[in-house]
């Protein structure tokens, strides 16, 4: 069984959606990933090489989302999984995006997507 590592509520403004005006003003999403590590080596050496450097990576997952509009929070979310997936003590991911300005046209607090990825 893994460890997780775990990163709520990064906020990064975007340009992510279908109709014209998400695209010219934009809006905020908000990026929630699970990583899953195996921590024995970085708790026994105190090591950070032997982790995740979270804080290199919140900034990679900010750059991920707020570059190049996509019409899916769906593609946003698989960008995020393979930044994720690209350091190499994360054997699994669960990202969830969420879009709480969505224009859907009825009240409400939330949409999100939420993926599952691993390297197998």
């Amino acid at each position: 069984m893994a460890d997780r590592i775990t990163l709520r509520g990064l906020r990064v403004f975007g340009r992510h959606g279908v109709h014209p005006e998400e695209r010219e003003r934009g809006q905020s999403f908000v990026v929630d990933v699970g990583l899953d590590v195996d921590t024995r080596v970085a708790a026994r050496t105190d090591e950070l090489a032997e982790t995740v450097d979270y804080s290199r990576l919140a900034t990679e997952l900010a750059d991920a989302v707020s570059k190049d509009p996509v019409d899916l929070i769906e593609t946003v979310a698989q960008r995020v999984a393979d930044v994720c997936l690209d350091q190499p003590q994360v054997a699994a991911v669960e990202v969830t995006i969420h879009k709480p300005e969505a224009p859907v046209g009825v009240p409400l607090d939330d949409v999100a997507v939420t993926i599952h990825r691993s390297r197998t």
